[in-house]
């Protein structure tokens, strides 16, 4: 029998940003790295250096396109963009969101918050498990024997994690892996995944970041 074919897509969550004002930028343009963010992405892509990767690929904001850029540089490749890797989208883009202040105090929201499993207040999460499981496959197929690099979101990842793993897809924010410049690794024989490793490349740079845990639409 013909050995399966093995290949690792790693999905990066893209480093700290820039955000004075502390909202959820959720898909807003003009949303950049902070110098912080900018280490972390480095740190990444030395701690990638080894790995045969033959593909990045990028979600389409800015976060994403420059978390890439140090990735791309260390294997001397071009970065892809796929929309299917975007945030998701979410009514509160633009507010301040954290919890007991900002948006959620006003009474005229609450509507929002009403199904907290779908959710009613941005795209459902099975809409994104879905198109983020399309990403990652295309991924494979683009770097099939070898590695790929696929710079997406927080909440993107954290619900494909989940899809892959047959778990329910809501859940508590507070409670997910998946950190500023983390690693999501998905092992894959031909089609199927045969298992996910998780790891921080950019933990001692996250612990410097006043904003590790409350990083908005990130």
């Amino acid at each position: 029998m013909t050995a399966p074919t093995r290949t690792t897509v790693h999905m990066l969550r893209h480093g700290e940003v820039y955000n004075p004002r502390k909202v959820l930028y959720g898909r807003l343009p003009d949303y950049h790295l902070s110098e912080l963010g900018q280490q972390m992405a480095k740190a990444a892509a030395e701690a990638l250096a080894d790995r045969d990767v033959t593909y990045v690929v990028a979600s389409p904001l800015e976060r994403a396109q420059e978390t890439a850029v140090p990735i791309s540089a260390e294997f001397k490749l071009e970065t892809d963009t796929d929309i299917r890797l975007i945030e998701s989208s979410n009514v509160f883009e633009g507010k301040n969101v954290s919890v007991g202040d900002g948006s959620f105090r006003n009474p005229r929201n609450w509507w929002y918050l009403r199904d907290p499993i779908t959710p009613s207040w941005g795209e459902a999460y099975l809409v994104i498990a879905q198109r983020m499981f399309e990403a990652l496959q295309a991924a494979r197929v683009a770097a099939e024997g070898h590695e790929a690099v696929c710079v997406s979101h927080q909440l993107p990842i954290w619900t494909l994690r989940r899809y892959v793993e047959q778990k329910r897809l809501w859940h508590d924010p507070r409670q997910r892996q998946c950190g500023l410049a983390s690693l999501t690794s998905f092992t894959f024989e031909n089609a199927k995944v045969v298992g996910i490793r998780y790891s921080e490349p950019a933990a001692h740079l996250v612990a410097l970041s006043p904003n590790a845990r409350t990083a908005k639409g990130a």
